[in-house]
C-alpha cells in the first residue's frame, strides 16, 4: 500500500473519531463472506458505520487524535472492525446476539467518555442507557406525582368531603 494512500486513510478515521462520539473495536477472525455480510447488514439498519482497519492506521489514527486513546492499543492485535456510532450501546445489543457463536466478538469500546477493554465488558455496555432512554425515565419521574394530583382532583367529591372534614375539625 502506497504511504499516500495509508495518510488518507489516517485522516480519515480521524475523521471518523470526531464525528463519531462511541466506537468498539470487534474482532471479526473466523466470519465467513455470508456472515460478514449479515453483520454489515444489521450494522446499517442500526445505524452503525463499520469499518475494517489495519490495527497499524488505527493507531496511527489514535496517536493523532486529540483524546488519549491509549488503553485501546493493546486491543489493536488480530482482525479488527471498528463500529462507529452515535448512540452508545448499540453496538454492544448488536454484539449480544453474537455471544453464543462467538464471533464477532468485542475487543474494548469507546463509549461515554470512557474506556471498556475486554469481552467481559459487554454486559456494562448493554446497560449503557442512551440520550432518548435517559430522557423518557426523567418525563416518567416528572408525570409521576402530577398524575398522583390529577387523579386525586378527578375523584372529586371525596377530596371535597376529606376537605369539609378538616375544616370541621379545625373549628
Amino acid at each position: 500500500m502506497k504511504k499516500e494512500l495509508k495518510d488518507t486513510i489516517v485522516v480519515e478515521l480521524g475523521q471518523k473519531l470526531k464525528e463519531y462520539p462511541h466506537f468498539y473495536l470487534v474482532n471479526i477472525a473466523g466470519l465467513n463472506a455470508e456472515q460478514t455480510s449479515d453483520l454489515r447488514r444489521k450494522c446499517f439498519k442500526s445505524e452503525i458505520k463499520m469499518v475494517v482497519v489495519k490495527n497499524t492506521l488505527l493507531h496511527k489514527a489514535f496517536e493523532v487524535s486529540d483524546i488519549d486513546f491509549e488503553p485501546l492499543y493493546d486491543s489493536l492485535k488480530g482482525s479488527t472492525a471498528v463500529m462507529f456510532t452515535q448512540t452508545a450501546n448499540v453496538p454492544a445489543k448488536l454484539l449480544k446476539e453474537y455471544t453464543k457463536e462467538g464471533v464477532p466478538s468485542l475487543k474494548a469500546a469507546y463509549a461515554e467518555e470512557g474506556f471498556f477493554v475486554g469481552a467481559d465488558k459487554l454486559d456494562e455496555l448493554v446497560a449503557i442507557k442512551s440520550k432518548n432512554e435517559l430522557i423518557a425515565d426523567v418525563v416518567a419521574l416528572l408525570q409521576s406525582p402530577i398524575k398522583n394530583v390529577v387523579s386525586g382532583l378527578n375523584a372529586g367529591g371525596k377530596i371535597h368531603g376529606l376537605l369539609d372534614a378538616i375544616a370541621e375539625r379545625n373549628k
